[in-house]
């Protein structure tokens, strides 16, 4: 039994109205980790915790484990009792890949540079506009095509500088579920100017419900990627399930690329890519009778071996019906 809670951790952020603090969740229960650490200071999510390293960034989850073996848990709180958060809630970067072959060719429609087969592209996502499990997320006001993306993150435990693929899996604490809220109608627009995505996906990512650590996915994980099932609904209608073990390049490429002549850190979390199937215009290609959301629709993400994020869409923000996107193009 005791080997079991080595091998097996979900690491969440809760409230109970005093204020976010990171937790171990064990089947329903939750475990304070301030309480497991024996701090002075409270832990407030998931980042707090990886940031306890020192010469290496294992230890804090290494010690977390100890004191779960070692029979030393401070009293539990139900799962029912509290507000989950995101389990990391404003991580230093969010660079979000682009690794699977079918959603990058919109289904083999269209034909990908060499560089994409090379390289795992990424871009940076606004670490501001973060969401967690249940929370509403606003509908963009300058948007009317909003659309969902089902990815998994993985969150770095250990930085680094210049890490080779191979050691990539030891830099990683664990993986969540992740959704990258997308503007279609803003994303389109912009990215004429032949420029990555970036207003259309500035509003909102969803992450969560909780991390699981690497070596409790360790039977899903297969050259270095995760072979795990992925369900989508919208208003409890199935609109995707899916694999997500076709993932071109692997999440040790991942780090290498990110840490090559810059640094990552404990919380920067990394997104996959959408796995093939895991939009709107995907779900339709696949004979979905699939629409663009609106307020009030409910999107469920389902992982295997990690959990289902939900989130409501909720109203628009501040709509304001004079918003322009700027002044007609002046063309020579």
């Amino acid at each position: 039994m005791k080997e079991e809670r080595i091998l097996s951790m979900k690491l969440v952020c809760y409230d109970v109205g005093t204020g976010p603090r990171a937790g171990v969740l064990e089947k329903d229960v939750i475990v304070d980790v301030t309480a497991i650490m024996d701090m002075n200071q409270t832990i407030a999510d998931v980042q707090a915790l990886l940031e306890l390293a020192d010469d290496s960034a294992e230890a804090p989850l290494d010690r977390l484990r100890e004191q779960l073996v070692s029979g030393f848990a401070p009293p539990g709180i139900p799962l029912s009792a509290a507000r989950l958060r995101a389990p990391i809630l404003q991580p230093p970067t969010v660079r979000d890949f682009f690794a699977y072959e079918g959603h990058a060719s919109a289904g083999g429609t269209r034909e990908l540079a060499d560089a994409w087969y090379r390289l795992p592209i990424f871009y940076f996502s606004n670490p501001l506009r973060i969401f967690g499990p249940d929370d509403d997320v606003p509908y963009p006001s300058a948007s009317n095509l909003l659309d969902y993306e089902l990815e998994i993150g993985c969150v770095i435990g250990k930085g680094g500088t210049n890490i080779r693929e191979a050691d990539g899996l030891s830099h990683i604490a664990g993986f969540m579920i992740f959704n990258d809220w997308s503007a279609r109608d803003l994303q389109f627009d912009e990215m004429t100017a032949l420029l990555g995505p970036a207003k259309g996906k500035d509003g909102a990512t969803s992450i969560g419900p909780w991390i699981v650590t690497t070596d409790e996915l360790a039977p899903f994980l297969k050259d270095g990627r995760l072979h795990l099932q992925c369900r989508l609904r919208v208003n409890g209608e199935l609109w995707m399930d899916a694999p997500a073990g076709g993932m071109y390049h692997s999440w040790g490429s991942f780090v290498e690329r990110a840490s090559r002549d810059s640094r990552i850190a404990p919380g920067d979390i990394f997104g996959s890519g959408t796995v093939s199937g895991g939009t709107i215009s995907e779900a339709r290609r696949n004979g979905v009778d699939a629409r663009y959301l609106q307020p009030g629709d409910m999107v469920a993400m389902e992982v295997e071996g990690i959990g289902i994020l939900r989130n409501r869409v909720g109203e628009k923000v501040d709509p304001d019906p004079d918003y322009r996107f700027g002044p007609p193009a002046r063309k020579k």
